[in-house]
């Protein structure tokens, strides 16, 4: 007989509790994560003018999981993590459909000068 780990799996995104209710200033946990999607955030928020701070860190090097915090001007940090999420998914992208155009280009005007060299 087999048994089964009925073991659940922690959200993507948890908010940390904050006592003061100030949701201006917020830390917010993603599981699974490292330093690719914590910098990369980091990255897109401080362009963000409505942000003050923002910083990440890794809990421990055995967790997949950041502490992500963002401190703003006055709007709630949900709101600003959110857009920042979108604006990081846009930036993305536009990197993908750069790239992919770019080697179709090269490909298109570059292959057939290697096919020829070849048959030389």
């Amino acid at each position: 007989m087999t048994s089964h780990s009925t073991q659940s799996k922690a959200p993507a995104l948890e908010v940390e509790a904050n006592s003061s209710g100030d949701e201006s200033c917020q830390t917010f946990i993603l599981n699974d994560e490292d330093h690719t999607l914590g910098n990369a955030l980091k990255y897109i928020l401080n362009k963000n003018p409505e942000v003050t701070f923002v910083g990440y860190s890794l809990t421990h090097p055995s967790e997949n999981k950041i502490n992500l915090r963002i401190q703003t001007s006055g709007k709630p940090a949900i709101d600003v993590l959110k857009q920042g999420f979108k604006d990081l998914k846009q930036m993305c992208s536009h990197m993908l459909t750069t790239f992919e155009s770019s080697t179709r280009y090269y490909k298109e005007n570059h292959m057939d000068v290697n096919s020829d060299m070849d048959q030389s």
